[in-house]
């Protein structure tokens, strides 16, 4: 942004002792304290911006603490000044504090900026009204990263005077209570933005999976020592990474990173003021926080500047010595930095701890007082630079007055000077001269050292000097209540005759409250506390015998705003109320700023202010009041100088409202003519009560609403008569109280009988119907008016083409004239009457006979048998494969027998094979439809050898077959309607053939009448006949043979009654024990 400094400037007790501020090429200004002032003293703030490369005038800023903004705090404690130095294109922004006192003590901030720049500083006000001294810290901004982010570690960072405590563990173990008590006593200003940070902390620690000890919330280092940041991962194998102020650092001299197990350590050498910002440890996606406070030591002066004399041409060096070797100081004359010029005037000099300031020739220029600046103090000394006069030298006198006539003397210490030999004086035109010869040295040091100068013998027409400061040249302002004292510079010879006047009225009281006061050279005019009718425009008048002169001076009194008139309130609430009112009839000479507004319950004497920013408008919304409660509000005017007297109180009123809507407002019932409503009551219902509850409708097209009740009706339900079916009602209920009434709520409603669909019984299971059967289906529904009826497929509208549908008023009927596979799916009929549906879906399965095996093969042939093989049809007839038939044929014959039926393997062995014979096998694959219409034949016939066959077969180790029950299909969790037979099924296999046993919740089924067993080519099927819900639980399968034994089990429900079955679900499970391994 440029240059960029701050100036501090105070009122002192004593004038005399301010000390210059500091100038505004400092960046950062460093610490410095004011002088000592009461409290109740003025101080300035200065920010000083170059703007040589800036095209417009920058934005600035002030704050108070983290957010609030001074722009709206101007008034009479606070004023903002700006001012432009063309010449030397230097922006000066102002903050004046007008009778600072305690409650003015906090953390402040500026910030400058323009359109792609920006800056800030941040600074503590500290005002210690024990001493009555203001002292003020500015803090460096070196930590700002480059984006132009805040800072705000400066409020973490204490004075000297106070103990080196951790104040973040204070707070992090104080109870929410102690609070305020900590940052009154520590001085924190930011209390609201540190709460926010450790809350932050604190649930990252909660959080936390990557980090078993994250970073402490902040660490204080000072400068140019070496400080480690640790934290322990949970991973010792996991990559972190550090970030300073979100740029990741970069491995250099100065940064060192460690890993130790699980410890990460970032080192940091010779910390510098650089080094002050926030920094994170990133591990994966969490992160840990910290912020680094570089403490920079104050650098003190230990030998302080002394006084010099010198002549003029002679050598100047000013000597200090400061505490740190190499520390940067800053030169001052007259309170203007000193710096290397081309000239090379000044030179500076650095010799370890002592400090140079060199001037080679010096001139009377160069006198004045020099000072050298720390950011721990000030030194100041005086220097005096003497003109040289040699012996027999002359000094010559010459002045020049304005008519030659005019004649004068010579004052030597005020004695009239005489002419001698060592002495002429002559008058030549307009000049005069005085020439006074020196004979030896020491008379011109013992006595010639004097005062002189010279007098004309002169008359001067009077003259009025003034120099007013107001609004206009010749205008003062003064508040009403204080003192006005107008010191008239004049002029004159002789000296003049001073006259005052008013409106042609002549003031001579020299005591009273409005005095004057006649001197020599100037007149005094005072007013003691002022008042309005001082106002006026006052005439000085100067006379002499040589002329006259005379000025006109308005003075202007200003007071506070007379106070408004009582306020209205209006649109009164249930904890609000609007407020009104109308500016003051005199605003006491200053635009009135804005309005203060207190309010107090009708019985208390407490005034309770509601606003602590001025109002700029002439209503108020006021809330946040007790219903029920009499409150009375008065207004107070507010201008430069200060508050009015409060209003007159306003008319008391209560505020009051009604209650609100009645709640789960809901048609309950509907038939043709009849509709039952119901409501809950209103969840706020307030002071005035409930007094009942109105019921009105409305047919739709109209707007007039008609009483559904007589009267109020303190019930929460209604029933409607009387209605005519089909018509479309709005209906609403409203609550009432004394306020008025609620909020309405609306329901809209069809006359109507609510649609229903009666499913038949049959249509509640999966229709299943065969290729080519006729389907037609018919389901009954009732509802008025005719609802409407929707058919759709899988969630598609139907084809009409394909399907056929007709409605009736009390049915709907969909017919199928000639099934097809395609006609499967879901089916869905949906009644509606306005918002009032019903819907059913209907499952059909259409199927079909399968198509034959796949790719059968003749495995192998030996002895009398031959062993096949084949894959299950690629078309299953859109049902589930029951079995195959296998069938045999002589080659001779090609008649076919069957050799199995209901078979469920996709292998077998055919056995009894005739010797010498050749054979072809065929395979049919078998659903509910019945057999697949072709068959899969084996290409090459299977030839019996026969026995004379000098063949000897290899021989083999009996192959052992035997093998433990193991179940091929599980058992299925079904649920049936009770009073219909129903099946559990499964299959098993095992050699030798096993055993089965039926078990119900572990209790044998072999003697139970109502259970039949079956078990066909290893499939076991157990029939219940008529089940009621008794017969629901767990039922188990077991399967034993020589070697093992297996079980299976599955859970039947059984729907009817309203009684459920109480038992824990469980999953298909099989049990498998075996005496022997598998193979």
């Amino acid at each position: 942004l440029g240059l960029y400094s701050f100036a501090e400037k105070s009122e002192p007790v004593a004038p005399a002792e301010a000390s210059p501020a500091p100038p505004a090429s400092e960046l950062p200004a460093p610490p410095v304290e004011s002088n000592q002032n009461p409290e109740g003293g003025n101080i300035t703030f200065t920010a000083v911006v170059a703007g040589e490369s800036l095209l417009k005038k920058p934005s600035v800023k002030w704050f108070k603490g983290k957010w609030m903004d001074l722009a709206s705090k101007v008034g009479k404690h606070l004023q903002l000044h700006d001012n432009y130095d063309r010449n030397n294109k230097v922006y000066t922004f102002e903050m004046e504090i007008i009778e600072a006192n305690m409650t003015f003590a906090g953390g402040y901030r500026c910030e400058v900026s323009t359109k792609d720049k920006f800056d800030s500083s941040s600074f503590n006000l500290i005002v210690n009204g024990k001493m009555n001294s203001f002292f003020l810290l500015l803090h460096s901004t070196e930590g700002l990263d480059e984006s132009g982010e805040l800072n705000f570690s400066a409020l973490l960072k204490k004075s000297d005077s106070q103990p080196d405590v951790d104040v973040w563990e204070i707070l992090r173990k104080a109870p929410p209570s102690e609070y305020e008590k900590i940052a009154f006593q520590y001085g924190i200003t930011d209390l609201r933005g540190m709460l926010k940070r450790l809350k932050r902390i604190k649930k990252e620690e909660k959080k936390s999976t990557a980090f078993l000890k994250k970073l402490d919330p902040a660490y204080q280092v000072d400068k140019g020592q070496k400080i480690k940041l640790m934290v322990e991962v949970a991973n010792p194998d996991a990559d972190v990474k550090w970030l300073k102020n979100g740029q990741e650092i970069q491995v250099s001299g100065r940064y060192i990173f460690e890993a130790i197990g699980n410890k990460r350590i970032l080192t940091i050498n010779h910390c510098s003021l650089a080094d002050d910002a926030a920094y994170e440890c990133v591990v994966g996606e969490e992160k840990s926080f910290t912020e680094l406070f570089v403490k920079e030591p104050p650098i003190l002066i230990t030998h302080p500047l002394e006084d010099q004399m010198v002549m003029v041409g002679e050598r100047v060096e000013f000597e200090c010595e400061v505490s740190e070797e190499g520390a940067t100081v800053k030169w001052e004359k007259d309170g203007v930095e000193l710096t290397r010029e081309e000239t090379f005037k000044y030179r500076f000099k650095k010799d370890g701890k002592k400090q140079y300031l060199i001037i080679n020739e010096s001139t009377k220029e160069d006198s004045g007082h020099y000072t050298v600046k720390t950011n721990g103090g000030v030194s100041v000394a005086e220097l005096i630079v003497q003109g040289k006069l040699k012996a027999r030298d002359q000094a010559v006198f010459k002045c020049e007055v304005s008519d030659e006539n005019v004649k004068g003397i010579w004052l030597k210490n005020g004695k009239e000077v005489v002419p001698d030999e060592r002495i002429k004086i002559s008058h030549i035109g307009r000049f005069v001269v005085f020439q006074k010869a020196y004979t030896i040295l020491t008379s011109f040091l013992i006595h010639d050292t004097q005062t002189i100068f010279f007098s004309p013998f002169l008359k001067e027409p009077p003259k009025i000097h003034l120099d007013c400061l107001g609004q206009s040249p010749d205008t003062i302002v003064v508040v009403a209540g204080n003192k006005l004292r107008l010191d008239v510079p004049i002029s004159g010879d002789p000296t003049p005759t001073v006259i005052w006047q008013k409106v042609n009225k002549v003031l001579f009281e020299s005591e009273g409250r409005v005095r004057v006061e006649k001197h020599e050279d100037h007149c005094v005019f005072i007013i003691e506390g002022a008042e309005k009718e001082d106002e006026g425009v006052y005439r000085v008048i100067v006379k002499n015998p040589v002329g006259e002169d005379k000025a006109d001076i308005t003075v202007k009194v200003i007071d506070v705003p007379d106070p408004p008139e009582a306020p209205k309130i209006s649109n009164i609430g249930e904890d609000y109320c609007t407020v009104q009112w109308q500016p003051p009839t005199y605003d006491g000479g200053q635009p009135v700023l804005g309005y203060i507004l207190e309010r107090k319950k009708k019985k208390s004497y407490r005034w309770m202010r509601l606003n602590f920013d001025l109002l700029k408008e002439l209503t108020y919304e006021a809330k946040r009041m007790i219903e029920g409660v009499v409150y009375e509000m008065r207004i107070y005017a507010v201008n430069s100088i200060g508050m009015s007297r409060p209003s007159p109180a306003s008319q008391p009123f209560m505020p009051i409202a009604p209650p609100s809507e009645p709640t789960h407002f809901t048609v309950e019932d509907v038939s043709d003519t009849t509709v039952a409503l119901k409501w809950r009551p209103p969840e706020r219902i307030g002071a005035g009560g409930l007094d009942g509850y109105i019921v009105e409708y409305c047919k739709d097209g109209s707007t007039e609403w008609t009483p559904a009740l007589p009267g109020l009706t303190e019930r929460t339900s209604a029933l409607i008569k009387d209605l005519v079916t089909g018509d479309k009602l709005y209906f609403r209920v409203k609550a009432i109280n004394l306020a008025g009434e609620s909020f309405v709520l609306t329901y809209y409603c069809l006359i109507a009988e609510r649609p229903k669909i009666w499913l038949p019984r049959h249509l509640r299971q999966t229709l299943v119907k065969k290729v080519g059967e006729t389907i037609n289906i018919m389901i009954p529904f009732q509802g008025k008016p005719r609802p409407k009826i929707s058919w759709t497929k899988d969630g598609q509208a139907l084809d009409s083409k394909d399907v056929g549908i007709r409605n009736s008023n009390t049915d709907t009927i969909l017919f199928i004239r000639k099934a097809e596979l395609h006609h499967s799916g879901a089916y869905e009929v949906t009644l509606q009457i306005e918002n009032m549906t019903d819907s059913v879906a209907i499952t059909i399965q259409i199927i079909d006979k399968p198509g034959p095996p796949q790719s059968i093969k003749l495995a192998d042939v030996w002895g009398f048998n031959a062993a096949l093989e084949w894959t299950p049809p690629q078309d299953d007839g859109n049902a589930q494969i029951l079995g195959y038939t296998v069938q045999k044929a002589d080659k001779k014959t090609m008649e076919w027998y069957t050799v199995y039926d209901h078979y469920r393997r996709t292998n077998c062995v055919v056995s009894d094979l005739i010797m010498g014979n050749e054979y072809f096998f065929r395979v049919f694959s078998e659903n509910l439809c019945g057999l697949s219409e072709t068959a899969a034949t084996t290409k090459n016939p299977a030839y019996i050898q026969k026995t004379g066959t000098t063949y000897k077969p290899p021989s083999y180790k009996e192959h052992d077959f035997s093998e433990p029950p193991k179940f091929t299909h599980p058992l299925v969790n079904r649920s049936v309607i009770a009073g219909y037979n129903t099946t559990l099924s499964c299959a098993v296999r095992g050699i030798p053939k096993p055993k089965i046993f039926w078990y119900k919740n572990k209790v044998d089924l072999s003697g139970d009448a109502k259970y039949r067993m079956f078990s066909k080519q290893g499939v076991l099927t157990l029939e219940i006949r008529k089940p009621s819900p008794f017969d629901g639980g767990f039922y188990t399968c077991k399967a034993v043979n020589e070697c093992g034994e297996a079980e299976i089990e599955c859970r039947l429900d059984v729907r009817g009654n309203e009684i459920n079955f109480a038992g824990k679900k469980h999953n298909n499970n099989c049990t498998l024990k075996t005496n022997k391994p598998l193979l």
